[in-house]
């Protein structure tokens, strides 16, 4: 259909778009490339955006999915989720020269629960089960390991001891998804422990707080992300649970002229593992249909940065990069 031309406000959300953990990973990929010449070999994707990887395979990567997969002695990449201990060792059986590109912020996690696992505790694990991010951590933590994600699963829970349980979340998720869980672990186990809820994922929670503000001010919302994506997942639902027309979108070929009927205020955001190219991309689709004012939210400046492993910290990324 066409639509006829007319004005249209399009705010951005702030932030939005790559958190410190994803540009990590893929500049972690970007230099190894450059170091170590292609092809250099990924386990699962890098991040969960298929711009990225494409891009990435265009400059010699190769993704898989089990080491197995993965020539004896090569330069081999674990993507940002982190893996399990078991994909360590069968790295090492295979000789493989692995670089570590799993967030920090996933690291501190599976630590935390290697803690309480030491000190004896059942532990359970917010998050996704079939998420890498949630394979990896189980598989991180020795002892009994228990995955919920709504609070209605906390009463079929069966521990060893109530008095020796604590809980770690997926990063993904925010504060907001989590509350309700931690409530109903709270009340079925009183002597719970778990971290600080400052320890929850900085990024996916700046943009969830951005998205709560932006869905008072807009007709419709488009998240930049991918399907598999659960943070850019929790984006859309926000607006959804708003009563906000909201749409998780791959890149401008999603789009429908359907969606802009009646529409005179569009909120953009992405996930964080979303290139801020395709974001422009949606904007330019929307210019060509639209007299369009963009206009930026205020919002929380994000300026971490997290080091890179100590073999790639002296290798200059590539001119062009993969995003």
């Amino acid at each position: 259909m066409t639509v006829e031309t007319n004005a249209l406000t399009i705010l951005l959300a702030e932030p939005r778009g790559f958190c410190a953990g994803v540009e990590r990973a893929i500049d972690i990929v970007e230099r190894a490339l450059v170091k170590y010449g292609a092809p250099i070999y990924v386990r699962h994707e890098i991040v969960h955006n298929k711009h990225v990887v494409e891009n990435l395979k265009a400059r010699g990567a190769i993704f898989v999915e089990e080491v197995d997969e993965i020539p004896v002695g090569a330069v081999t990449i674990f993507s940002a989720h982190g893996v399990a201990r078991k994909v360590e060792s069968n790295s090492s059986d295979r000789d493989l020269q692995v670089i570590d590109a799993t967030c920090p912020l996933v690291t501190k996690v599976h630590k935390e629960g290697q803690r309480y696992a030491k000190k004896d505790y059942d532990v359970v694990l917010i998050g996704h089960l079939g998420h890498p991010e949630v394979e990896g951590t189980l598989g991180q933590i020795p002892g009994p390991v228990h995955v919920v994600s709504e609070p209605e699963d906390v009463a079929s829970l069966k521990v060893r001891d109530d008095d020796q349980v604590a809980f770690v979340t997926q990063t993904t998720l925010s504060v907001n998804d989590t509350r309700e869980v931690i409530e109903a672990l709270k009340e079925r186990f009183p002597n719970i422990v778990g971290p600080d809820v400052r320890d929850i994922c900085y990024a996916t929670q700046n943009r969830q707080t951005a998205v709560l503000e932006m869905v008072e001010k807009v007709n419709l919302l488009l998240v930049v992300g991918a399907q598999n994506s659960s943070n850019s997942n929790r984006l859309r639902e926000i607006g959804e649970n708003r009563g906000v027309p909201s749409y998780l979108i791959g890149d401008s070929s999603d789009m429908s002229d359907a969606w802009l009927e009646g529409v005179s205020t569009v909120g953009i955001t992405a996930g964080a593992s979303a290139p801020e190219s395709l974001v422009r991309d949606v904007i330019e689709w929307l210019e060509a249909r639209f007299d369009v004012s963009v206009k930026s939210m205020d919002g929380v400046e994000e300026n971490i940065v997290f080091k890179l492993p100590r073999e790639l910290q002296d290798t200059q990324p590539p001119e062009l990069r993969a995003v």
